[in-house]
């Protein structure tokens, strides 16, 4: 029997130990270019239809954040564009066990649904097209790939600037679905759902949205970190040339026109739920920010039913790295309101889906719905 298992392309990643036979292919997750994280996976599977598979990632409870594996199903898809979750998947504390029958002869699987940077770019070729949008290369990454922002609308004073992010992470890839959803619904003047709310957006805002911060990572296959070894979301302090220019350009781009609202979108491993990590621990965040960011928080609840704010992160879980953050270093600079919004790899637990899990589709509709929050956060700023 024939089985080839194959990672040699935009964010692959899987190493090989044995794949004699079907019943007990085992596989190891490879580290992060120069640095110590792993957890994403992304490859392709050939094995003759109707035959059962069984496949060990051994190296699983070795992975950055292996408590996430609980619970988890691995996303798999036999054409590239509808993708399920694989339910025999289990962890036993030291492995990740994966199980089914080949349906097709060949099946790629991910950690999640990938995002390529060839659909990035399309992304940022089809925007670019719309009335009043600009394609903004801000700079350069380690390995001389552009890091490029979509400017919507013109600067000016009569104007709120307002930063999107996503992606500092690349395996994150449910963070630059969740942006080109926004994207989509921002810039279609006609959608009968968001056009209305879009336009007044675009009337009150310079919007300015990097939807992907780290290009040579999620190239490379990288869970969290650059081609240096970087975790970009530890570099706003003090960013380099050298080890983050990523973080140096875009951090360049917000110093030039200021901000007035910051969005930073992220995927969490262990967590399964949708949540938003804000910046009131911040010293001198304010009272006036303080209740601008929960007056968000009660739009995007109305707003999406996968959102909620009971279960997140816990506001002391840093210390001295608290302003290396991107949310945290741009509340304290600019004295404005500025979120992370984190959504699982998993599912999320209070509306479940067993076929697909947290899906490029759910977090698509979710960038979509932040249009609400968003609109009502500028109209709070100017009165």
């Amino acid at each position: 029997m024939s089985i080839h298992i194959n990672s040699r392309f935009d964010s692959g990643n899987i190493e090989v130990v044995n794949a004699e036979t079907a019943d007990d292919i085992r596989l190891r997750i490879r580290h992060d270019s120069n640095a110590e994280f792993l957890q994403w996976f992304h490859f392709r599977l050939t094995v003759p239809k109707g035959v059962a598979v069984r496949i060990v990632i051994e190296n699983a409870g070795e992975c950055s954040y292996a408590e996430g594996w609980h619970g988890y199903q691995c996303a798999a898809s036999h054409d590239r564009h509808d993708w399920f979750r694989i339910a025999t998947t289990s962890y036993d504390g030291k492995a990740l066990h994966i199980e089914f029958v080949m349906q097709q002869d060949s099946l790629w699987l991910a950690y999640f649904q990938p995002y390529s940077l060839e659909r990035h770019f399309d992304l940022l070729a089809r925007c670019a097209q719309k009335t009043d949008v600009q394609l903004v290369q801000l700079g350069n990454s380690v390995q001389e790939r552009s890091v490029d922002a979509l400017r919507i609308g013109q600067p000016d004073a009569s104007r709120k600037n307002v930063w999107i992010i996503a992606r500092q992470h690349p395996g994150e890839s449910m963070a630059e679905w969740c942006a080109e959803g926004l994207l989509e619904a921002l810039l279609d003047a006609d959608d009968p759902e968001f056009g209305v709310i879009a336009r007044e957006i675009r009337e009150r805002a310079c919007l300015h949205i990097v939807p992907n911060m780290n290009p040579d990572g999620s190239t490379l296959g990288n869970l969290r970190s650059n081609a240096m070894g970087a975790n970009l979301n530890r570099e706003w302090r003090t960013p380099s040339a050298e080890r983050s220019p990523e973080i140096l350009c875009v951090r360049q781009g917000m110093l030039d026109s200021g901000v007035d609202f910051f969005l930073d979108l992220h995927g969490d491993e262990t967590l399964p739920y949708v949540f938003i990590d804000g910046s009131h621990m911040v010293p001198g965040y304010g009272e006036r920010n303080q209740a601008l960011q929960q007056a968000f928080l009660d739009d995007l609840l109305r707003a999406s039913p996968d959102f909620q704010t009971a279960q997140g992160y816990a506001d002391n879980r840093f210390d001295d790295e608290l302003l290396t953050l991107a949310s945290k270093w741009i509340a304290n600079q600019f004295n404005c309101v500025a979120l992370t919004l984190e959504m699982p790899f998993k599912d999320n637990a209070n509306a479940p889906d067993q076929h697909t899990g947290w899906s490029a589709a759910r977090s698509k509709r979710l960038g979509a719905l932040l249009l609400h929050p968003v609109l009502a956060h500028l109209r709070r700023l100017d009165t």
